[in-house]
């Protein structure tokens, strides 16, 4: 099986693809190809532990290009889109970017998969695309009521994804993710954000009153989640995933503290986002049935990823002179 991972540099799609080359998705590769932009987010030196694989082969370019896109899919079986812009506070600052690269450039995919004939188009999505809950959980079912500009366009990408499907016949599935955590996410996000901050002794952000509920997924959980959607999910299809571990702001940031060894003497209440949806919740009851179970615990997971970015300092170091939204990093009080 040949593998198409557009957006395959980023964070969720490069642990996407070292796990296909290193057959932990128990699944057989014969080619995996990596189409990404490069942009502020995308970095090859995510995909450093497979570089030597034979299989592997990387194509720098981007997934709105109406000449290389089709080249690239003539000879694959299966395409995984992960290529989007993705932070909301960027969104909310620019959001030309976004509609470009997560409605244009999907849209180009797919009019590519449907004109050379990909058998299979896995298209990956957020929570956001739901908006808010206040209670209960979003099925596959629920409206789309986006709220950020991020959101928006993502949902503009899934109606199209679904267009094609239901006026194509194209064999398409939508996976719908919870909020994803773990090693290699860019700095921009708020976990390796706090992390790397309380590393180097600075302070960080808590928006609002700290109340706002996020489900936490580990991105090793989501990749099981894609493949068991690639592998048996039916043409046509949204499927959530999510990690079923709920947690306020608050309550990750106290997590975030004691795995960096700070205390709240080290966190600075700032006025919230605009737009700042309160709550998001997936039931992911449809991908359950197919046998997905998150394996990833939220304490043992949290653990995990701080470890790897107090050992990996040389991957996220450099990173720190790009255009971050970086919190103030200063010596905490009383130190």
């Amino acid at each position: 099986m040949h593998v198409l991972v557009t957006g395959g540099a980023g964070f969720i799609g490069s642990n996407y693809v070292r796990k296909l080359l290193t057959g932990e998705l128990g699944t057989a590769v014969s080619a995996v190809t990596v189409l990404d932009k490069l942009t502020y987010a995308g970095n090859r030196a995510n995909l450093a532990p497979v570089e030597q694989d034979g299989r592997l082969r990387f194509v720098h370019g981007d997934i709105a290009d109406a000449v290389l896109v089709p080249q690239l899919m003539a000879s694959v079986d299966v395409v995984v889109n992960f290529a989007a812009e993705t932070h909301v506070d960027r969104s909310i600052d620019n959001s030309a970017e976004f509609v470009f690269t997560n409605v244009l450039g999907t849209h180009n995919l797919l009019q590519a998969a449907l004109d050379t004939g990909v058998p299979r188009f896995i298209h990956i999505s957020t929570d956001e695309v739901y908006g808010t809950i206040a209670e209960g959980s979003s099925t596959e079912e629920w409206p789309m009521l986006a709220n950020s500009p991020y959101a928006a366009s993502k949902a503009g990408a899934d109606l199209m994804v679904r267009s094609y499907a239901r006026t194509h016949g194209l064999n398409v599935s939508i996976t719908r993710c919870s909020n994803n955590y773990g090693p290699y996410q860019y700095l921009e996000k708020v976990i390796p954000l706090f992390t790397t901050t309380l590393i180097r002794g600075g302070r960080v952000p808590l928006y609002g009153d700290g109340l706002h509920t996020r489900d936490w997924l580990h991105v090793d959980d989501h990749c099981r989640g894609i493949q068991i959607v690639l592998e048996q999910g039916e043409p046509g299809t949204i499927y959530n995933i999510g990690g079923g571990c709920e947690l306020t702001n608050r309550e990750l940031t106290g997590a975030l503290l004691k795995a960096c060894g700070a205390d709240w003497e080290s966190v600075r209440e700032v006025p919230d986002r605009k737009g700042h949806d309160r709550r998001y919740s997936l039931d992911d009851t449809k991908l359950r049935r197919l046998g997905y179970r998150p394996q990833v615990g939220f304490e043992d997971g949290i653990a995990r990823t701080v470890a790897w970015y107090r050992e990996n300092t040389a991957w996220w170091q450099p990173l720190l002179a790009r255009d971050l939204p970086r919190p103030e990093v200063s010596p905490r009080p009383g130190s």
